[in-house]
């Protein structure tokens, strides 16, 4: 029998595995962005990338929301649940060892009629289980765990950059408020003080009492625009307080969007985005597991070999317990094969393969999406930056034209219905510059998260 057992443990060991081997999916991509700038050089965004924009305020945040967020929080704790699966998996490949020890006192009838016998029974015994994995069952279980573990800290990264990204985008979306709050009073300031000078000329006789309801419909208006504004910066304040853990009260938003500075747009190659995005290796990873677990189904077809050993001692007196004679031992090889299971193996290797194919297009379609978020970031921030030079003409504009029609109805030589007119430009157009400068600042951040952020595959 022991010679039975070794050889079976030398066929164990050498055992062969029915999981199909992994192939990297081929996926092209370009050779350059095509809305690159003309000064990119294949740099990548640095891992605290935010610090481009020149926040301290920012960089406070964002600190805090590294610190104490709940859905990194979250993130975390699963990266522990399949660290723990895959070491529950892995248990498997070794043999498991278990220490008994009863001590019982027994009355017996013998059969021979003779008066009943009363004894001790002392038996301490190790045995010992190992299951062969010769087909690589339990190898393919323990890989897609252990792949499983490795998607989850993808996971984790991409939760983390998408917090710190909608810190980011959620603190420019309150500057934006408050600058658009801001922008508002100035011009119900400036509204009020053309109605009350309409209101004088209305006393005297030069301005009409249409020129003064115009104007005062002027103010109204202007006045009516900023308690949503208000709101919305309140609500903005609220969501950073749940970004970063907090309640409301403990977070003050200050500043201004002229006060940031734009850090400079950069792009790393198209060719090194796949290990620079932590959703596109936890999609692979996915698919890993996945293969793996293909292995775990086949596997499943063939036989099983099961080897148990114990030893101990068993004797009816502690003073004879140790006693060479004493000695008791057992060996068991046991292998067991599944004949009918109503398609229930077929059913899991096809549900393996499906899930394979599913994840592979999911992993096909991320690549793509990665690929789509970089252009489309790109051409965002060239185009936003664009726009803020052209709409702070727009807005230099209407204030000389709002100078001038002033100065023309001073002089008598212009209407009120002109001055009006350009002062309505020019409150447009400013509160148009606030939004722009906010477009520019979120297309930037969504650069630096379609490229990954900083993080890169080791």
């Amino acid at each position: 029998m022991g010679a039975c057992l070794i050889l079976s443990l030398a066929i164990g060991a050498g055992g062969c595995s029915v999981a199909p081997a992994y192939r990297h999916p081929a996926v092209a991509t370009p050779a350059a962005w095509s809305s690159a700038p003309d000064s990119n050089n294949g740099v990548w965004p640095a891992a605290d990338w935010w610090r481009g924009f020149g926040s301290t305020q920012l960089d406070e945040l964002i600190a805090r929301a590294q610190a104490s967020n709940d859905d990194i929080g979250a993130a975390v704790a699963r990266v522990r649940e399949a660290d723990a699966e895959a070491r529950i998996a892995g248990a498997a490949l070794l043999p498991t060892l278990a220490l008994d020890a009863s001590a019982s006192r027994q009355r017996a009838l013998l059969v021979s009629g003779a008066p009943p016998v009363t004894y001790n029974d002392y038996s301490p015994q190790l045995s010992a289980s190992y299951e062969l994995d010769f087909w690589g069952k339990n190898r393919a279980a323990r890989d897609a765990a252990l792949f499983a573990a490795q998607a989850s800290r993808y996971d984790r990264e991409t939760v983390a950059l998408t917090v710190v990204s909608s810190v980011a985008m959620t603190y420019f979306e309150a500057l934006e408020q408050h600058d658009r709050l801001e922008v508002a009073r100035e011009d119900l300031d400036n509204a009020q003080q053309v109605l009350s000078g309409l209101e004088l000329e209305q006393s005297v006789g030069v301005a009409t009492a249409l020129d003064v309801a115009q104007q005062a419909t002027t103010v109204a208006t202007l006045n009516a625009s900023i308690p949503p504004l208000a709101q919305q910066l309140q609500q903005n304040i609220d969501a950073l307080a749940i970004l970063i853990g907090e309640v409301p009260e403990s977070i003050d938003v200050g500043g201004s969007l002229a006060q940031l500075t734009p850090p400079p747009v950069i792009a790393g190659l198209p060719s090194q985005l796949l290990v620079r995005r932590p959703d596109v290796a936890q999609a692979e990873a996915q698919l890993m597991a996945a293969n793996a677990n293909i292995g775990v189904a086949r596997a499943a077809y063939f036989p099983s070999i099961d080897l148990t050993a114990s030893g101990g001692y068993a004797s009816t007196a502690l003073s004879s317990l140790l006693l060479p004679q004493s000695r008791v031992f057992a060996l068991t090889a046991a292998l067991s094969q599944s004949i009918f299971d109503a398609g229930a193996r077929r059913g899991q290797l096809e549900y393996s393969r499906a899930r394979y194919a599913e994840l592979l297009s999911d992993y096909h379609k991320t690549v793509l999406s990665a690929l789509g978020n970089v252009e489309d970031a790109l051409v965002a921030a060239q185009q936003t930056t664009e726009q803020e030079l052209r709409q702070q003409q727009a807005v230099d504009t209407a204030r000389r034209a709002f100078e001038f029609s002033q100065q023309q109805m001073q002089a008598g030589t212009t209407n009120v219905l002109t001055v009006l007119n350009t002062e309505t430009a020019l409150f447009t157009a400013r509160d148009t510059l606030v939004q722009v400068k906010y477009a520019r600042l979120q297309a930037l951040v969504d650069v630096y998260r379609a490229l990954g952020g900083g993080w890169q595959q080791s």
